[in-house]
């Protein structure tokens, strides 16, 4: 792994490898985004999504697995989450609303306690196929802990619903991630402000283009990432070396 700044620390790999060098009982937070697993899915709608925009993810290559295989290698992510989250450390992913039931299933089997589903409501999502049917404007997340049904819930005693609000990124954000499943930093924010504290660790296994990192250098986090597409791990790079 590599030291990039005095808070950050990636590598260029396969994750379900590099966790294992990853200590147990030493992570507060993972944040993150894995594979969905509906490209094939996407290929058999009746969308024009490959028209619409060359590097929509159903296009990428890493969302076409089987369900058995992606079942696997998600059941050894849980695994590996759960053996390096400390007690009462939080996960929370994205994921599609097809998937919720088994990545649930498979987090619970793993030692996890599943705490609720929320959603993301993107503002200004996509118009495609608008005249054919309802616009897809939500995304889902799901919450487990860790050891514990509670950890750090910086609420500020305010209620915090169990869905958020945020455009989708901006061109100008876009420009700089380049990735084609880019969570916009202020979705990410919120997150990482309410489920961590101050010099916390926070680990995003599937980076991307980096905003997980560049919002932890922001919140003075320390940050582990890593990415297995050489470009997007070197656009990463590049971002929170330049936040710091």
């Amino acid at each position: 792994m590599k030291q990039i700044t005095s808070n950050s620390l990636v590598a260029n790999g396969d994750c379900l490898l590099l966790m294992k060098n990853v200590e147990s009982n030493s992570i507060n937070l993972i944040l993150t985004d894995p594979p969905y697993n509906i490209g094939l899915f996407m290929h058999k709608r009746g969308t024009n999504i490959k028209g619409m925009r060359d590097n929509h993810f159903a296009y990428s290559g890493w969302d076409d697995m089987s369900f058995e295989e992606w079942s696997d290698v998600m059941a050894d992510f849980m695994q590996e989450c759960s053996r390096v989250l400390k007690k009462g450390g939080a996960l929370l992913l994205f994921m599609s609303i097809l998937k919720l039931e088994t990545i649930i299933n498979l987090a619970e089997s793993a030692g996890l306690y599943y705490k609720t589903v929320g959603m993301w409501h993107k503002k200004n999502p996509m118009p495609r196929n608008m005249n054919l049917h309802f616009i897809n404007s939500l995304e889902p997340w799901v919450y487990f802990t860790s050891g514990a049904r509670t950890g750090t819930f910086n609420n500020k005693g305010k209620a915090i619903h169990d869905f958020i609000e945020t455009s989708t990124i901006s061109s100008s954000e876009h420009r700089i991630g380049m990735h084609p499943t880019q969570k916009p930093k202020m979705l990410l924010h919120h997150f990482v402000e309410l489920l961590s504290n101050e010099n916390d660790v926070v680990l995003d296994p599937f980076m991307g283009s980096g905003s997980t990192g560049v919002v932890c250098e922001i919140l003075k986090r320390r940050f582990v990432g890593f990415e297995i597409n050489a470009k997007y791990y070197q656009i990463a790079v590049k971002r929170i070396q330049e936040q710091k």
